[in-house]
């Protein structure tokens, strides 16, 4: 049976909260007239992109916010690939060995670019198989996980995100969920939970064993 890993982008991976909302203020401030923080960020990340930008600056019309938006996911691409933002304790470490025995993948309602940022600036390219975003076919999250489940060939998906958005997806897109609680949101249904990165490979073999019990009864 091939199980594949699918991993939420933002209170996942990384949070990358501070460095967005400065590379984008530097755009809607003269703009706009707003100056974004880290918590516009954290109560919006997550959303598809056009949802986020209504949310971000209510009264304006998403044709008018195009040119912005434009100009400010470029900003924040570069931005990334050049500094990096905030990895979760031992990700790489937890990455590296988890690649070792599934094959790992990314799911993300963000832009395109956005991925390949946090893949170059960590050198993390050579352990994921395969990744999708919102920017790049505008299909809903759900829709993106059964993409990656289906043109991999998987059994078994299983996907890891922080927010009730995200274990919605996975159910819609006919996959296991796990809960990165260190992240951005809570998740109101009974699902293993992550309170550290680090524990996610121990966590799979529990989750492994239990399947295999089960088969067995």
């Amino acid at each position: 049976m091939k199980t594949g890993i699918i991993f939420d982008m933002d209170g996942t991976l990384w949070d990358s909260a501070s460095q967005v909302a400065a590379a984008w203020s530097t755009v809607t401030v003269p703009k706009l007239g707003k100056q974004l923080t880290r918590e516009d960020l954290y109560r919006t990340m997550g959303m598809p992109m056009d949802e986020l930008a209504k949310a971000l600056f209510p009264g304006y019309e998403l044709s008018e916010l195009l040119p912005v938006l434009e100009e400010g996911y470029q900003l924040e691409n570069d931005y990334l690939s050049e500094h990096g933002a905030e990895l979760y304790p031992c990700l790489e470490e937890t990455i590296r060995k988890l690649s070792g025995t599934y094959p790992l993948y990314i799911v993300s309602n963000c832009q395109e670019g956005y991925i390949e940022a946090f893949l170059s600036y960590y050198g993390l390219e050579g352990y994921f198989e395969d990744f999708i975003c919102f920017g790049a076919n505008q299909k809903s999250k759900g829709e993106n996980i059964a993409l990656i489940i289906k043109r991999n060939q998987l059994d078994r998906g299983i996907y890891v995100g922080d927010i009730q958005a995200d274990y919605e997806a996975a159910l819609a897109g006919g996959a296991e969920f796990i809960h990165a609680a260190y992240g951005f949101g809570t998740v109101d249904a009974p699902v293993p939970k992550l309170h550290a990165f680090c524990e996610l490979p121990q966590l799979l073999q529990s989750l492994h064993c239990q399947t295999a019990e089960k088969m067995v009864k």
